[in-house]
């Protein structure tokens, strides 16, 4: 496999203008989650061309998978990567813009899709050299709950799988530069949504209505004290009321107010703590102010939290791809992704690599109008996981 490793580089580099043009394929025909269609029967026509052991589609619905079998017997890891879009109109001004009105691929889902093609393609012409057997786990619907991946679990995706790895390129990082983790490194992503009702009536007769304006103000103060009050300052948690929606008439008492939300954390005992005294405040504060509040809570994905062993794989590739001075601890941070479900079931690390270049317009962040990333990145990225799972299998060698 010395040869394969030596190469590889060389190898993505020659094959980076296909990887390059499945990218702009991709964004030019987006498809929503849940919804898509010629993106994953695209993705099995790709796979079947290079000589896949086995190419499922229909995965958990319509993902797709295909299994590589090495020359060589070892053991078997996976790597993911995910092809749906936002329902966001495309504002760039490029030849590869979004010809779906209403719909792009604004978090490089697009991008993460091709690089992955191209390191199967990769691997597929050089099999005989790999200890072991390689899973490549093509993922509908990461943006909209429940998320493909655990549909994807639940139809075995990851059965029999060892590790798993994957990563997420990221415009906010320089592109060249690479951030791994250990631990939780994601978080526990929840949504709310909080119902008030009171009594309107006339804004010059207060005495005789239940504002539920006043109601709602009262639980948006309140709610911060679970971060300030509620849960220890070593610990993280976040909570955003994103909505505030009521009220038809400048001279009206509004009758019926509508909040809704994020929570973030990392531990399981503070998202327990969280979601049990976001339910208290609302139904207190309406209760205090002569109103009454529903509280709809909806536990999204769990924490991504990558395993020290494999993350320390994926560290050492990283240098070899990037060198040590662009190699940096990822810190954890507040954003969710269904990567978890893999990680629940079998150890992995999922990686972050820079994809933001100020001279190419890739400036903006991800799920915004005009995203987009330097695609020098795809290939950062195809090196790199190229070189964790070829590391993972080499030090697991039968």
């Amino acid at each position: 496999m010395s040869d394969l490793l030596t190469n590889l580089r060389t190898y993505i580099q020659e094959l980076e203008p296909q990887i390059v043009a499945w990218r702009r394929h991709f964004h030019q025909h987006p498809e929503l989650s849940f919804h898509e269609e010629k993106t994953p029967a695209k993705i099995a026509d790709i796979l079947r061309g290079l000589g896949m052991d086995e190419v499922r589609t229909g995965v958990g619905g319509r993902g797709v998978v295909a299994t590589l079998r090495g020359g060589q017997p070892g053991r078997t890891v996976a790597i993911r990567a995910d092809f749906d879009a936002l329902p966001i109109q495309d504002q760039k001004d490029v030849p590869y813009k979004s010809t779906v009105p209403g719909v792009m691929h604004a978090c490089g889902h697009d991008a993460h899709t091709s690089e992955l093609l191209g390191l199967a393609t990769i691997l597929a012409r050089h099999r005989d050299q790999i200890p072991g057997t390689i899973r490549f786990i093509f993922q509908h619907a990461e943006e909209e709950l429940p998320g493909g991946a655990v549909a994807m679990v639940e139809d075995g995706a990851v059965d029999g799988v060892d590790a798993i790895f994957g990563v997420h390129l990221w415009s906010m990082f320089p592109v060249g530069k690479a951030w791994i983790g250990t631990g939780p490194i994601m978080a526990n992503a929840d949504d709310f949504i909080i119902d008030i009702k009171g009594k309107g009536g006339h804004g010059a007769i207060p005495q005789e209505t239940v504002d539920a304006i006043v109601i709602g103000s009262q639980i948006v103060s309140n709610l911060q004290t679970i971060a300030s009050r509620n849960v220890s300052p070593l610990d993280s948690v976040v909570v955003t009321v994103g909505t505030f929606n009521a009220g038809d008439n400048f001279n009206v008492i509004a009758d019926t107010c509508r909040l809704t939300g994020t929570v973030r954390t990392f531990l399981p005992g503070v998202r327990d703590r969280a979601q049990e005294r976001l339910i208290e405040i609302a139904k207190g504060a309406a209760a205090m102010l002569g109103g009454s509040a529903e509280v709809n809570y909806t536990r999204g994905y769990p924490a991504v939290i990558n395993t020290e062993a494999e993350a320390a794989v994926a560290w050492e590739a990283a240098i070899e791809t990037f060198g040590a001075d662009s190699v940096e601890r990822m810190e954890p941070m507040m954003g969710g992704e269904d990567f978890s479900y893999y990680l629940q079931k079998v150890p992995g690390a999922f990686l972050f690599v820079g994809a933001g270049n100020p001279e190419k317009g890739a400036t903006w962040p991800h799920h915004h109008p005009r995203f987009d990333i330097d695609e020098k990145a795809m290939a950062y990225a195809s090196e790199l996981l190229g070189r964790t799972v070829l590391g993972y299998l080499e030090k697991h060698r039968s």
